[in-house]
């Protein structure tokens, strides 16, 4: 398998986000919104197979010691083959010097443990939707 990285969004389908993202049961929202967040932050992955979009993350940082890392995600039909841990890699090496957060969907926590993230004792979050990530699992 060859795994193509890109780290701009010139490109990008971002229907095939919004498709990916639906289909690993992540948040989205209509194409052009996920460009905006996208283009807006300055850490940008993609990875691609024969020129298909098959995974992506982004991050959003200070640029002095703080970042967060959003949106990861990889085409189910690929997962297990070591392309989330190639593109957080990737996304984590522009990150230099920074302390990085992140919120994982339920059940997926062990991705990022694996790649030395802890979980949070003192995590805090104001969602613009509270009952649905309750409901998801995210927040008590």
């Amino acid at each position: 398998m060859d795994i193509d990285l890109k780290f701009d969004c010139t490109g990008v389908n971002w229907k095939k986000v919004v498709a990916t993202l639906k289909a690993v049961q992540m948040g989205c929202y209509a194409p052009k919104v996920h460009q905006k967040a996208f283009e807006n932050s300055p850490v940008t992955v993609f990875a691609y197979e024969s020129n298909q979009l098959i995974g992506f993350g982004r991050a959003i940082s200070d640029g002095a010691y703080q970042a967060a890392v959003y949106d990861m995600a990889v085409n189910p039909q690929y997962q297990g083959r070591k392309i989330g841990s190639l593109i957080l890699k990737n996304i984590l090496e522009r990150l230099p010097g920074c302390n990085v957060i992140l919120y994982a969907s339920p059940g997926k926590e062990g991705f990022y443990q694996k790649h030395q993230f802890r979980k949070l004792k003192t995590g805090m979050a104001l969602f613009l939707n509270p009952e649905q990530k309750r409901n998801g699992g995210f927040t008590e």
